[in-house]
């Protein structure tokens, strides 16, 4: 499923009062009769007609085949532009641009105000991971009492939206959030590359001892990442500002040290959580396996213990981030959901059969670029993918 907001400027008022119609339907009804629809949305006659028609041609709702009575159900099309709905009144979205990524539980698009300044729209589409298992999940969702894919999605972004706030407002490098709506988050868009994509750095020592003083700080706030690996981290250049006028035109200005970046919160757990040592462990041993397979860097000291990370852990218990998050409205029975969910499906199974898949890439091209001193010298120091262009020409939401 990619965003496509073409459709979206041609909406109006009663379409989006049948959309969320649809929407609080679904909460107890697979397929929301179309009686239910007009009722919940308070239009008659031909009004309601005509925007399920519209609706239905666009595929925002879906008619069941085979069902009992005439109904529709709501798709991650309608869902999506219910969402963008909600931003654009918020005045965070005007237009929307490129897709930028795209993964297994969520895609990644470029979005701009009215002024122009651009941002990153993250849509969660949990349900992806387990396409290739729906037939041993297909009657998952009937026995839940909870709710379906979308209801998933929307909890993993309340999740990171929360730890992203959380995480901001300590000092820790990541993502500003600006807003958050169903299943999407809106936040900062960060000129960096993810750190997978970089295939030398000029100090891989102090790059590393960041990381791994990061993952030790984080759990001093009470929480561990679950999920720390070159996937989630960008690298973001922090220029020398007097450089620029010191250097020839057309050189580069001097770059003075590698800022990294941390994303993705919706496996963040507490210190307290069950497998909290095993999740800290993995997330160490993530990074240590990276920079001996790509940098070839291996650290003489020990990479720090759960142990000994866990004695610097904040006493005072307001201060601690993973207390604060479910205090700010993501609670431990949402947590548990969520993470139940993941479990059921397997998630971390088939995230962790990726990064091998793609380490096992790296590794290949790194066979190939030995072969060639050109190669070599042409990827040294850059990306070895090129990130879509984000300033490409938007096209405009409708403003309602």
């Amino acid at each position: 499923m990619k965003l496509d907001a073409k459709a979206i400027r041609y909406l109006n008022s009663e379409d989006f009062r049948v959309l969320a119609a649809a929407e609080i339907g679904s909460k107890n009804h697979e397929v929301v009769p179309t009686p239910l629809i007009a009722q919940i949305s308070g239009l008659r006659g031909s009004g309601v007609t005509r925007s399920i028609s519209a609706l239905a041609k666009t595929n925002l709702i879906a008619k069941v085949k085979n069902a009992k009575y005439d109904g529709y159900r709501l798709t991650y099309g309608g869902y999506d532009y219910l969402a963008l709905n909600a931003h654009q009144k918020h005045k965070c979205i005007y237009s929307v641009g490129n897709q930028i990524g795209v993964g297994k539980e969520s895609d990644i698009v470029v979005v701009a105000d009215k002024t122009g300044k651009q941002s990153i729209l993250k849509i969660h589409r949990l349900g992806r991971i387990s396409f290739r298992s729906i037939k041993n999940n297909r009657d998952y969702l009937r026995h839940r009492s909870s709710g379906s894919w979308m209801y998933m999605s929307r909890l993993a972004a309340m999740k990171e939206y929360a730890f992203m706030k959380a995480l901001r407002q300590s000092g820790f490098p990541v993502p500003e959030p600006i807003s958050q709506n169903r299943h999407t988050i809106v936040m900062s868009l960060i000129d960096a590359f993810p750190l997978r994509q970089i295939s030398e750095v000029p100090q891989p020592d102090v790059l590393y001892s960041e990381l791994m003083d990061m993952i030790v700080r984080l759990v001093r706030f009470g929480l561990i990442h679950g999920d720390f690996n070159e996937f989630n981290l960008l690298i973001k250049e922090i220029e020398d500002p007097d450089a620029k006028g010191k250097t020839p035109e057309g050189e580069s200005p001097e770059i003075i040290r590698l800022e990294p970046i941390l994303i993705d919160f919706p496996q963040m757990v507490s210190v307290d959580h069950p497998n909290a040592e095993m999740y800290f462990d993995r997330d160490v041993n993530c990074i240590k396996r990276f920079f001996q397979r790509k940098f070839k860097f291996v650290s003489d000291v020990p990479g720090p213990f759960f142990k000994d990370a866990k004695k610097q852990l904040i006493k005072n218990a307001s201060e601690r981030l993973d207390i604060q998050v479910e205090a700010s409205g993501f609670s431990r029975k949402m947590a548990k959901e969520l993470e139940a969910y993941m479990k059921e499906v397997g998630a971390n199974e088939d995230n962790e059969e990726s990064r091998n898949e793609d380490s096992e890439d790296d590794d290949e091209e790194e066979e190939e670029e030995s072969g060639s001193e050109e190669d070599e010298e042409q990827t040294s120091g850059k990306p070895t993918d090129e990130v879509d262009d984000s300033s490409q020409k938007l096209g405009e939401l409708r403003v309602s």
